[in-house]
């Protein structure tokens, strides 16, 4: 899993994270009400505008992809294309299980 806080990976059981020291306050089994299977269809179909990244509660990285997109098409036409791979990559590690919630949750 990874922290919370810092974002590094460290063991599943830990309780405190060894490189920030942030408690983590998760259980191991603990699961996110949020579902993998719609986090990875967003990510398929509307990534490229970050909705996935609203749903899972990772609002700022959300309103750069959306940035990203929507400027990035207006001025330099090349924004939807980097954010659609960007969007595509995420959606292969939802479906695979590497990106949690913004709380540190697994998907369902």
């Amino acid at each position: 899993m990874f922290c919370k806080n810092c974002g590094k990976e460290i063991n599943d059981d830990a309780s405190f994270c060894p490189y920030c020291g942030t408690r983590q306050g998760i259980g191991r089994n603990e699961k996110s009400s949020r579902s993998l299977l719609a986090a990875g269809l967003l990510a398929f179909f509307l990534g490229s505008l970050g909705i996935h990244n609203f749903y899972l509660g990772y609002t700022a990285k959300g309103v750069i992809q959306l940035l990203l997109t929507v400027i990035g098409w207006v001025i330099f036409g090349i924004g939807p294309i980097i954010s659609g791979i960007w969007a595509f990559i995420e959606a292969i590690l939802i479906f695979m299980g590497r990106i949690q919630d913004s709380d540190g949750k697994s998907l369902r």
